[in-house]
């Protein structure tokens, strides 16, 4: 059985927004670790004001992070699980 793949520049410039609806940014970049492949976070920019009240990660230029293990979906959104991100 054939697994869904989406190649990263299928991923790129999608709006993030949780399973209720609430947008957080749009996906900028996706971070992972270079030995095993394993995706790590997506980055995210333009972030809304709603994203900058969670206690999210970010990077040194300050973008917020979302844990991969957050994503629900992607499709024409990515979909994230906001109760996986507090």
């Amino acid at each position: 059985m054939p697994e869904d793949k989406n190649p990263f520049s299928a991923v790129v410039g999608k709006m993030v927004v949780t399973k209720e609806g609430k947008r957080l940014g749009f996906v900028k970049d996706i971070t992972f670790e270079t030995r095993s492949g394993e995706l790590i976070n997506i980055v995210v920019r333009d972030s809304t004001p709603y994203t900058k009240n969670l206690n999210l990660e970010k990077t040194s230029s300050k973008e917020h992070l979302i844990p991969y293990s957050a994503i629900i979906a992607i499709g024409d959104f990515v979909i994230v699980s906001e109760e996986d991100l507090i």
